[in-house]
């Protein structure tokens, strides 16, 4: 594979996606046809990743150059280096990282790809493998390395929650509770890890929530008021109560979000509704009372700490001898 580009004019000018605020049509993407095609077939916009990378690497350059790089290395200089896992987890994001070395390189570059997303590996597995100018891998390697060791830690941790979860008949989902701008991003790391997603965005799908009860006058009516606004879409509603269940039942919601129910009372919730709603657990569950949880027979359990809260996972950069 090999790209060539002018970088400051991708620095300053980016990508605009169909959601960008700025009112313009958009530009096409400046990654590599291939490379934009592996994103796409991921499920990630590759004009989005492409603003990402250009973000982290705008923020790191501040205007001006990387003066410890341009006074040490020959500009000329050629060098492989490896994406080497240092802990033993799940990788997500190899491809966002290589998107962001692509942006930087002045010259053609070549890469090895040695392990998918999704994939468990060891410590001393090597990910990827990445040619081209050596000042430009050097620039690259933080903003490269805070993407992929941010997403493969959120892979990783939903993957120890999908392991405890086997067998259960339920699955992990996260929330919205994500970085501004690194929502697409974020969500693709827990389906690496073999996670689902929640919505997306506010407009995917109704979720009632405490302040909307307050606001509308009680649970039931909350209910129906979003299902008359927008009957085409799926309605959640939150409970904090077992004799909040029936009435939003009889009304018709897709889905309850049991809020900080007793293993004991998410029981209770399951033979009550009976299947004829899908029910999900949240509020400050952990790990460790994952497997109860999904015991109990509800459909979700949702864990913000996913994206929120996940450590990252140590991948380095390191140039070969």
């Amino acid at each position: 594979m090999s790209h060539e580009h002018d970088e400051l004019e991708l620095l300053n000018e980016g990508g605009c996606g169909d959601g960008c605020a700025c009112g313009g049509e958009g530009v096409e993407t400046g990654l590599d046809p291939e490379l934009a095609a592996l994103l796409e077939q991921a499920g990630l916009d590759p004009v989005e990743v492409e603003d990402v990378a250009l973000m982290a690497l705008s923020e790191d350059l501040a205007g001006g150059e990387d003066v410890t790089s341009v006074a040490t290395v020959p500009e000329d200089a050629v060098a492989t280096a490896d994406f080497t896992a240092r802990q033993g987890g799940v990788v997500a994001g190899l491809r966002v990282a290589e998107a962001v070395i692509s942006l930087v390189a002045e010259e053609e570059f070549s890469v090895e790809r040695h392990v998918e997303d999704g994939t468990r590996v060891e410590p001393g597995t090597v990910l990827l493998s990445v040619t081209t100018r050596t000042r430009d891998l050097l620039t690259a390697e933080r903003s490269a390395l805070n993407l992929l060791c941010h997403l493969s830690g959120i892979a990783t941790a939903t993957a120890a929650w999908a392991k405890e979860l086997e067998g259960t008949g339920a699955a992990v989902r996260d929330t919205r509770k994500t970085t501004p701008g690194l929502r697409a991003l974020e969500k693709y790391a827990v389906r690496a890890g073999g996670g689902q997603n929640h919505r997306m965005a506010l407009s995917d799908a109704a979720l009632v929530k405490d302040n909307h009860v307050v606001a509308a006058g009680g649970v039931a009516e909350a209910f129906n008021a979003v299902r008359k606004a927008f009957p085409d879409l799926p309605v959640e509603v939150e409970v904090d109560r077992i004799d909040q269940i029936q009435p939003v039942l009889d009304a018709g919601a897709d889905l309850i979000l049991l809020d900080n129910f007793s293993t004991a009372e998410l029981r209770q919730a399951v033979e009550l509704v009976a299947g004829r709603a899908k029910l999900e657990a949240s509020g400050g569950l952990t790990l460790e009372q994952a497997r109860e949880v999904g015991g109990t027979g509800v459909d979700y359990l949702a864990v913000g700490a996913l994206t929120h809260s996940s450590p990252i996972l140590d991948i380095g950069l390191d140039l070969r001898g």
